[in-house]
């Protein structure tokens, strides 16, 4: 119980929260996006649901923290278990991220509210825990990696959740709002997929430059979003 009493404890809880919560910003994304599928009375029963399973099945991996770190054995070649959940991972992304786009460039109006329609609640949570499992692979490992006090793990785990909990609904509104964000979602979503391929293969990419790219074409989309909203009102003056 002195653990509970060192400064040591509370540094570690802080740093690892803080990456359990970067680690998960392509998952707030994703989640952002599948929810919208559904009506918006059942979008906030969605997250909420999908993410307190995703959050068991964390926890269910922590406590089996041996199995769990027998995943990164090599079973063929140098390729492990955890190899073979990031190759197809990232091939889930990359193929439901470009299916995505196709839908909003190709159907019009009245065929995308029936595609919409069509989605339904239980795979919209399906989903979600299936892309949080792959996404949890590297968080876990970090983990693992910078402390073995299993409690901090949870905690970590529990905060992280809540926040994509809280977050994932003011992105998915903000995404409503603005169709352009979707598609740069959507478009970095097939980058990570790109990237969770290479790490499968053994190719490590600092995540650094893949959310630097995120954040500077946000920016320039919001420049863009900025610039149609003064020039509608430059229009309208005009008239």
């Amino acid at each position: 119980m002195e653990i509970f009493f060192q400064l040591e404890t509370y540094i570690a809880l802080f740093t690892l929260t803080i990456i359990e919560i970067i680690l998960g910003i392509d998952n707030i994304i994703f989640i952002s996006i599948i929810t919208n599928k559904v009506n918006k009375e059942d979008r906030q029963k969605a997250r909420v649901i999908g993410l307190l399973l995703a959050l068991v099945l964390r926890i269910i991996m922590l406590f089996g923290l041996t199995w769990f770190i027998g995943l990164t054995k090599p079973i063929f070649l140098d390729f492990s278990i955890k190899d073979l959940i990031l190759f197809f991972g990232g091939v889930f992304l990359i193929f439901k991220s470009a299916l995505e786009i196709s839908h909003k460039i190709n159907v019009n109006f009245d065929e995308k509210i029936i595609i919409e329609k069509s989605v339904s609640f239980g795979s919209v949570i399906w989903q979600i825990v299936a892309v949080d499992f792959v996404f949890s692979v590297d968080s876990i490992l970090t983990a693992i990696g910078l402390t073995e006090i299993l409690l901090l793990m949870i905690v970590a785990v529990v905060i992280s959740i809540l926040f994509m909990i809280f977050y994932s609904s003011k992105i998915s509104d903000i995404i409503d709002r603005y169709p352009s964000l979707e598609i740069l979602a959507l478009c970095f979503l097939i980058l990570i997929g790109f990237t969770l391929i290479l790490e499968a293969a053994h190719y490590e990419i600092p995540k650094g430059f893949i959310y630097f790219a995120l954040f500077f074409t946000l920016g320039v989309e919001l420049l863009n979003i900025r610039f149609r909203r003064v020039s509608l009102k430059r229009i309208k003056i005009k008239k």
